[in-house]
């Protein structure tokens, strides 16, 4: 029995709207990170235009690149011993 046309149409629609949502979770997501990071305005927008235009990578590339060093600095951590 064959499979009707529409259903490929519906399962098209529907990926397109996972990959959407996918892609704005993603793109926030770098944007949370980045938040974190001293970080120009110059430097914010270009690290976020990577993050928007590569969809699927962009977000990882900038969380990966660590860009700008991290505003507070870390606390040490206590020896447990």
């Amino acid at each position: 029995m064959p499979i009707p046309l529409y259903n490929f149409a519906m399962i098209q629609t529907i990926l397109l709207v996972l990959l959407a949502i996918y892609t704005g979770l993603a793109f926030v997501l770098a944007l949370f990170y980045m938040r974190h990071r001293r970080l120009t305005r110059a430097e914010f927008a270009l690290w976020g235009m990577l993050a928007l235009l590569v969809p699927v990578f962009g977000p990882f590339f900038v969380i990966a690149a660590r860009p700008g060093p991290r505003k507070r600095p870390s606390m040490p951590r206590k020896s447990g011993g």
